[in-house]
């Protein structure tokens, strides 16, 4: 599995082409995201693939960046914006395919005496937890829309806002009651050309309160709980694909697993998970399905 996402990464650096050359550096672009990639593919810092011995035969005449080196273009703004071409070459290739959407939050804890003063605590699965927390925007079809990373304590419905404020999806956008938000959905309302559905919150019995409702929630009510049984339940059955996503993101060698010892800090976690994501499209590419 680890040559051919590697060769896949390669093929799409040949997609985006090279990047123009900064005469004052001595690695290009290419150089140091190559690097980067080995080291995330085998799931090792940074310091374990500027060594040569752990690159393949065939590969240790090239030139290695040290590591201090790697510390320093990983945060340069050429380094940064081609990693950004590439997760959009590789995540959203056309975002127009897909028509059904899903929205929600994966924690990816760390331990509590970690000294990452960024990391916070917040709610988890099963309890609370300290560390940071994935925000992802998905389509049926596995293709990535939006995503954000955010600490632990940090409210999904908010980061739900800040994501649909600036996302290019357009379609239905389906949700769990941890995102019946007025806010939500007057942000959507306003796009036009998003549909969020999501049961309410304390569940059907319980009414809306004395605060005016947007008309998005009270669409949603209708769908869910007014409408045919049938196809609410169509709807809320598709939430599947959420529990599906996460576990082909995670359960496999090079997935996100969890966080290890050395992406600690906000750019770094950002960082790791942006490079994990890419790679589990890269290898849905590869899947072959039946």
């Amino acid at each position: 599995m680890e040559r051919q996402l590697w060769r896949s990464i390669l093929a799409a650096f040949r997609e985006i082409g090279k990047p123009r050359f900064d005469p004052r550096s001595t690695f290009t672009v290419i150089e140091v995201v190559r690097v980067w990639f080995w080291a995330v593919i085998h799931d090792r810092p940074i310091s374990w693939a500027c060594e040569r011995e752990n690159w393949p035969i065939h590969e240790r005449r090239q030139r290695l960046p040290s590591n201090a080196t790697m510390s320093r273009r990983m945060r340069s703004h050429d380094v940064r914006a081609f990693l950004k071409e590439v997760e959009d070459r590789v995540l959203r290739p056309n975002s127009a395919a897909c028509d059904t959407w899903f929205i929600d939050g994966k924690p990816l804890a760390i331990s509590g005496c970690s000294k990452d003063r960024q990391a916070t605590y917040g709610r988890a699965t099963g309890g609370k937890a300290k560390g940071y927390k994935l925000h992802l925007i998905f389509g049926k079809n596995g293709m990535i829309g939006d995503w954000r990373m955010a600490s632990m304590k940090d409210d999904e419905r908010e980061m739900a806002r800040r994501i649909l404020r600036t996302t290019t999806i357009q379609g239905r956008l389906v949700a769990d009651g941890n995102y019946d938000s007025n806010k939500l959905f007057a942000i959507c309302d306003e796009r036009g050309d998003i549909e969020l559905i999501a049961p309410r919150r304390y569940g059907p019995d319980k009414g809306f309160g004395h605060r005016p409702q947007t008309a998005g929630r009270l669409r949603s009510k209708e769908i869910l709980e007014d409408s045919d049984p049938q196809i609410a339940q169509q709807i809320m059955d598709e939430r599947v694909a959420i529990e599906r996503f996460f576990g082909n993101l995670t359960n496999w060698g090079g997935g996100l697993a969890c966080l290890p010892a050395w992406a600690r800090t906000y750019r770094r976690v950002r960082r790791w998970v942006q490079a994990k994501l890419i790679l589990n499209g890269l290898k849905r590419r590869r899947t072959k399905r039946t």
